[in-house]
């Protein structure tokens, strides 16, 4: 599998756009903690404050699996299915930021399909492991 491949470039992608929106959720925990005048360590506070550690908390929960499964995907299944399924966990995630900051009560929608694409990334990297042991 070659760098340059249209594929690997597109996963590559979505692994740099995935720490942006990380970076995103934790800048937004620093300006809620300004805004709201909550001095550090405290992690408690303001109901908006907490909606934003709680936002930064499970998008980093949940980046370590996403990433493992995006490339094993990649490596072992097909890298633009694995950069297609990453767009869709992104996708989630970006609404279960909105919504959880908004109303937390609404995040069930980003946050189902975030964690539904990637049990389909760990299933296609399965899939595409257990065919490289039977070849």
């Amino acid at each position: 599998m070659s760098l340059n491949s249209p594929g690997i470039l597109a996963v590559a992608l979505v692994t740099v756009l995935a720490l942006v929106l990380y970076f995103w959720v934790s800048n937004s925990v620093g300006s809620a903690r300004g805004k709201y005048k909550i001095a550090a360590p405290a992690m408690t506070g303001h109901p908006d404050f907490e909606r934003a550690v709680r936002v930064q908390a499970n998008t980093l929960e949940h980046l370590v699996p996403f990433l493992a499964a995006l490339w094993l995907a990649a490596w072992f299944f097909q890298p633009l299915v694995a950069a297609a399924l990453g767009v869709l966990w992104l996708i989630g995630r970006v609404i279960y930021a909105i919504a959880y900051r908004r109303d937390p009560a609404r995040r069930g929608l980003g946050y189902g399909i975030g964690y539904a694409a990637t049990i389909l990334l760990l299933l296609v990297a399965l899939v595409g492991i257990v065919r490289h042991f039977v070849a």
